[in-house]
């Protein structure tokens, strides 16, 4: 039984990283691949049954890997952005929350029969989208910024307040269910244990990250461990009440001031899509698939009053009040897939009910299933014909990410803003992070590759990354990262090899990028520029100042960054000799250059005053 139970082990984590692989490389929620191979290796061929081998350790694994999610998503609920995003995103994540709530439980009791306590924990449970479906769907989608901007913050948002909100009514059930004249004593203890240890354990290791109590090697795996014992002894003195104790630990956490959680968000996302994945095909194995099935017109009838009554009823109803247009309306009313901790937190959920014999509890599962198929199959396949036919489609995105903060990349950032060119400075140095906040330029602070910011950053009208820092082994990681998520032509880099070694242990198609700005153009050499004086300077040629003037007056201490054409942001890759005009040169000037151009100017007005005054002596 040991073996068998290591190698099932085995088989579901090579399965989730397969599945994982998968919705990557066909652009895909990689919720579709993870149900579809659940099913394959449990109720279809039987391979995997997980109450079968797992037995007594299923529900303590489900158990700490859905505190895990929670916790996770907990640490992305922060208040301030929130208010950042919009009163749209607001609305959707409150009033919008409560409305989908009371139509989908009111909807539950009337057609599925369930009791009103039943049926409000699934309308809790269903009112989660969350950013692991919806950003992929947006990637391929590509509907316009602001669209995809409320629908990502939505996700990320809605996430732990969802969590919340089913964990509240579960316990009230799980209270209720107990043979006691004491229900609401038990819910207030239940509260004021959750809420309480949470906030306690939440201040604590605020304070020992801010403090620097743990060394920075081991804050990771300190917090976890916390988190992990807080939900275990939050268990022990009230049943129950753990998963309420980490959600508020985790929003806590995100909220208190002074305290960088950004290490701990991106490990706590290496963790997630280790247990996510997992634990989705656990949970899809467990599926009978007689009971969804067995759901009939009725789980159908559920389905459509989720995806065409509770969802534009909630939007419309949000939207009062805001600057949107109806089309913008339409789009975001079809658009709200369901995910991963929906499908996690309701198994959880149903193994207890199931055990205390609460009626409805075997129906929770497959039910769940059911509107996770049905909002991720239909609206992936219809969501972006449907943006085409509202005509909310982005056009082409012609901002730019760039990995470095250095100087010359914060002066580009600034001309280029200063044009309507989105840009977003991305960099691991905190430095460079806090002066580029001081020119008001759009930051992101932290590793662009990893998993955490695939899901801060907001890529709206970005479509493509200049690779600009002086971090040369994590320059082909970013490289090589969004040479997947936006094309190998959409990533450029400059060329700080030294005498080529470098160069040739890297592949051919990372090579051909290194080419920005042009191939001798190195890091070193723009930094080294801008200590001297250099400065970046917007320049029209016209036809009365052509491309060959720019170069007479500036000489060889101008290069040519980037020009604007007819709306257009065109890099400039290689040497050139002749540019067409009506164009828009974005160039870096040496201090030499600069002074060249001034003496020149100077030789030029000396030249006509000396003309003029010829021509007045010969008058």
């Amino acid at each position: 039984m040991v073996e068998q139970i290591t190698a099932m082990l085995g088989l579901v984590g090579v399965l989730s990283i397969l599945c994982q692989w998968l919705g990557w490389k066909l652009r895909l929620p990689a919720i579709l691949p993870l149900l579809l191979c659940g099913l394959l290796v449990g109720p279809v061929f039987g391979v995997l049954n997980p109450d079968l081998i797992f037995g007594d350790l299923l529900f303590p694994i489900i158990s700490l890997g859905v505190a895990v999610i929670l916790f996770e998503g907990a640490l992305t609920l922060n208040f301030s952005e929130i208010r950042e995003h919009g009163r749209m995103v607001t609305h959707l994540v409150t009033i919008g929350t409560l409305v989908t709530w009371a139509v989908i439980g009111s909807a539950t009791h009337y057609i599925m029969g369930f009791n009103w306590e039943m049926a409000m924990l699934f309308g809790a449970l269903v009112v989660v989208t969350g950013p692991t479906v919806i950003v992929p769907m947006l990637r391929s989608i590509k509907p316009k910024s602001q669209l995809a901007s409320i629908l990502r913050w939505e996700g990320i948002v809605i996430d732990p307040i969802g969590a919340l909100l089913a964990v509240l009514v579960f316990e009230y059930i799980a209270v209720a269910a107990e043979p006691t004249s004491h229900v609401l004593h038990s819910l207030v203890y239940m509260l004021g244990i959750g809420l309480g240890l949470g906030a306690a354990a939440g201040y604590a290791i605020g304070l020992i990250i801010r403090r620097g109590l743990v060394p920075h090697y081991l804050k990771n795996t300190a917090v976890l461990t916390i988190m992990l014992g807080v939900f275990v002894g939050s268990n022990l003195l009230q049943e129950e009440s753990g998963l309420l104790s980490v959600t508020v630990m985790g929003i806590w956490l995100a909220n208190m001031r002074g305290v960088d959680i950004a290490d701990i968000i991106e490990f706590k996302e290496t963790l997630t899509v280790l247990f996510i994945s997992g634990l989705f095909i656990l949970l899809a194995a467990r599926l009978d698939s007689q009971a969804l099935l067995n759901l009939g017109w009725q789980g159908i009838a559920l389905l459509l009053i989720v995806m065409f009554v509770a969802r534009p009823l909630s939007v419309w109803i949000c939207g009062i009040g805001t600057s949107l247009p109806r089309a913008d309306k339409w789009f975001l009313s079809w658009l709200a897939p369901r995910g991963i901790v929906a499908a996690a937190v309701s198994s959880l959920f149903a193994i207890k009910l199931e055990s205390q014999g609460v009626q409805g509890a075997d129906q929770i599962v497959p039910l769940v299933f059911l509107i996770i198929i049905g909002t991720v199959v239909a609206q992936s396949l219809t969501a972006g014909a449907w943006a085409r036919f509202l005509g909310v489609k982005a056009g082409s995105a012609q901002g730019f990410l760039i990995f470095g903060a250095s100087k010359f990349a914060r002066a580009l950032a600034k001309v280029l803003l200063s044009k309507n060119v989105p840009v977003i400075l991305a960099d691991n140095n905190w430095d460079n992070i806090r002066l580029s906040r001081m020119d008001n330029i759009p930051v992101y602070f932290g590793n662009p590759a990893s998993e955490h910011a695939d899901n801060a950053i907001d890529m709206n009208g970005v479509g493509r990354l200049l690779v600009l820092s002086p971090y040369r082994q994590l320059n082909p990681l970013v490289t090589f990262h969004y040479q997947d998520l936006l094309g190998k032509n959409k990533v450029f880099g400059l060329n700080n090899s030294e005498g080529g070694s470098a160069r040739h242990q890297l592949s051919e198609s990372y090579q051909k990028r290194l080419c920005l700005f042009g191939e001798s153009v190195s890091y070193a050499r723009l930094a080294s520029t801008m200590a001297k004086g250099g400065v970046i300077k917007s320049t029209n040629i016209t036809e009365n100042f052509t491309f060959t003037d720019f170069k007479d007056r500036y000489g060889e201490g101008a290069l040519p960054l980037i020009y604007l054409q007819e709306g257009k942001v065109k890099l400039i890759t290689g040497v050139i000799n002749e540019l067409p005009v009506g164009i828009e040169l974005i160039s870096l000037l040496s201090n030499e250059a600069i002074s060249e151009a001034q003496v020149a100017g100077e030789q030029k007005v000396d030249q006509k005053r000396a003309a003029k005054v010829n021509m007045q002596s010969a008058g």
